[in-house]
């Protein structure tokens, strides 16, 4: 029998000890060994979650407890669950976390830590769907030469409605939050801080790339507005909010962003709060994950799997999923200046004449391309320009942007999405 102490009974937490209650005889059946859950640690005791088993509010009568044999990390946080998570393994216990954050920055030092002794954390990316293993394993023959996902379901959804819908971006996180999607400060999911940690993770398996969340660009969709999307479908696109790791050369790519996607690419059908991640390997071609990226049972779904995998091996692959460095220790990150992208802009300026060709001077001058231009407009004497340019690079497009800011006829910062 193997034990399992639970460090954070909160809603995935009380659904992984029902998993492990209700469905014991087929966990059983394919573990090869009975698993029950000893104890769980809460910050509130006086709260009834329904379970029988012991409730303590100190993470000692867990980690110092010699018959646990797994301990479940679901705290949330960084710094306090990596001290839990270290004493953990120190004392030789398995340890399985949906801990994206925790991982984000400190995946290499805890792969250090663990060594030989199980880590599991299929549930930190996309919930149930079970994109770790697919890369740390299934695809282990593969160069990986991109990963794009939506791997936020909040923006999926707000994108969704704001898209079919006509939904306000105002009025669409107002409703995401009565319904739980986005929390009162929601600025972790709508910022693109979510999708970033968990994009770390998953370029970390894929590149052996270690970074940290502010050495890659993380921008989210709190400026995409109703004219981008009715420019969007005009051309034929749909705006996602997109996690895209991609290797040129000796360089990968990690960005979070809005991105212009055209609308018969699988990704840009995904709808409502489920995810989905497009991996291209070198042999394999194109894979494709798709289903509940967030919620209870979908992650907890993915705890309990990792639970089953290390009753059944006893102990666990390397953590990232490599015993000696990737790629030859050849491939770097790529600079965000550098990365090269075609680009949609908004840019609002006042309604009169000559505004259009100085405009167009400043494009030229800083070596950009207009692709396709539309004139809407907007309130107060002014216009929207609606402007697509082919492929620029990143340095030079932010170069641009500040200089426009700075004209007496712009009225706003310009608004830019990459189109991918």
């Amino acid at each position: 029998m193997l034990k399992v102490g639970i460090i954070g009974v909160g809603t995935v937490g009380t659904s992984v000890a029902e998993i492990l209650r209700d469905n014991a005889d087929v966990i059983s059946a394919r573990a090869g060994v009975d698993i029950v859950v000893k104890s769980g640690v809460v910050k509130n005791l006086s709260k009834e979650r329904g379970l029988d088993i012991i409730i303590t509010d100190n993470v000692d009568d867990v980690l110092e407890d010699g018959e646990i044999d797994i301990v479940v990390e679901l705290m949330g946080g960084v710094d306090e669950p990596f001290e839990v998570v270290k004493r953990a393994l120190n004392a030789g216990k398995a340890v399985v976390t949906a801990n994206k954050a925790l991982l984000a920055y400190h995946r290499y030092e805890l792969q250090e830590i663990a060594q030989n002794i199980a880590f599991e954390y299929e549930a930190s990316v996309a919930g149930g769907i079970p994109i770790i293993n697919a890369l740390r394993d299934g695809l282990s023959a593969n160069h990986i030469e991109s990963i794009m996902g939506i791997m936020n379901g909040t923006c999926n959804y707000m994108m969704t409605e704001m898209t079919n819908n006509g939904v306000s971006y105002d009025a669409i996180l107002k409703e995401a939050q009565e319904l739980g999607y986005a929390e009162a400060d929601p600025t972790f999911d709508v910022g693109g801080f979510d999708a970033a940690h968990k994009l770390l993770i998953l370029a970390s398996i894929a590149y052996g790339i270690d970074a940290k969340p502010e050495d890659i660009l993380i921008e989210g969709i709190d400026n995409v507005r109703s004219e981008d999307i009715a420019f969007a479908k005009e051309f034929g696109y749909a705006i996602k909010l997109l996690g895209i790791a991609k290797k040129d050369g000796d360089e990968v790519e990690l960005r979070v962003h809005a991105c212009l996607i055209k609308q018969e690419e699988m990704i840009a059908k995904i709808d409502g709060v489920m995810n989905a991640i497009s991996v291209v390997g070198d042999k394999v071609g194109e894979t494709l994950y798709y289903g509940a990226g967030a919620g209870g049972d979908a992650t907890a779904s993915a705890v309990v799997a990792n639970i089953i995998d290390i009753a059944r091996s006893g102990k666990s692959t390397p953590m990232l999923g490599f015993n000696r460095p990737m790629e030859g220790s050849q491939l770097r990150l790529k600079q965000s200046a550098n990365i090269v992208s075609k680009y949609y802009l908004r840019v609002n300026v006042s309604d009169k004449a000559g505004v259009l060709a100085k405009l167009t001077k400043i494009y030229e001058t800083h070596n950009i391309s207009i692709e396709t231009m539309l004139q809407r407009p907007a309130e107060n004497e002014s216009a929207n320009l609606l402007i697509s340019t082919h492929e620029a690079k990143e340095s030079d497009i932010q170069a641009m942007i500040n200089e426009l800011e700075a004209l007496d006829f712009v009225n706003a910062r310009p608004v830019m999405i990459r189109i991918v």
